[in-house]
């Protein structure tokens, strides 16, 4: 059986953070704002992992309200998921993913963020993509404001 998830997540920039996507720290003046390391991809990709299983989401299992993840890796955050995910007899398929931002420039990144992603879900890394875009000057992203993510997955398993 296939299932299809589908994940969304936005951080505020910010100073005085660590900007870190996919799991790579890009240099940047600005960061991300969260609980968390605030990873808006990692964030997507496990929202749209435990959407999939139907196990809710990261706010769920992840709390913002438990001091045990201020601050937290999400990649060990991602390792969770998939440790659950296969506890419920699911494999991932496969996994793609856009994050927005018109500042910094994350293309000299990406085979760093697929490899350290597929290394943290147990998957290859064919079966992880990444892309990235601009809005064009538009919207909280475009203004430089803020970073948006989004990510849809197939698992498999359980009949």
């Amino acid at each position: 059986m296939y299932r299809i998830g589908h994940g969304y997540d936005v951080h505020k920039l910010v100073s005085g953070r660590d900007l870190i996507i996919g799991g790579v720290n890009i240099p940047y003046e600005l960061g991300l704002l969260g609980h968390s390391d605030a990873d808006v991809l990692s964030h997507a990709i496990m929202d749209a992992l435990l959407g999939a299983a139907a196990m809710g989401d990261i706010g769920h299992l992840f709390p913002d309200t438990d001091e045990r993840y201020r601050g937290a890796d999400s990649l060990e955050m991602m390792r969770e998921v998939c440790k659950r995910l296969r506890a419920k007899g699911y494999e991932i398929g496969n996994i793609d993913s856009t994050v927005c931002a018109q500042a910094p420039k994350l293309a000299p990144h990406i085979e760093e963020m697929r490899r350290r992603i597929a290394e943290a879900c147990g998957t290859d890394i064919s079966n992880v993509s990444v892309k990235a875009t601009t809005e064009e000057g538009l919207g909280f992203t475009g203004e430089k404001k803020g970073i948006s993510a989004t990510a849809v997955c197939i698992i498999c398993g359980r009949e």
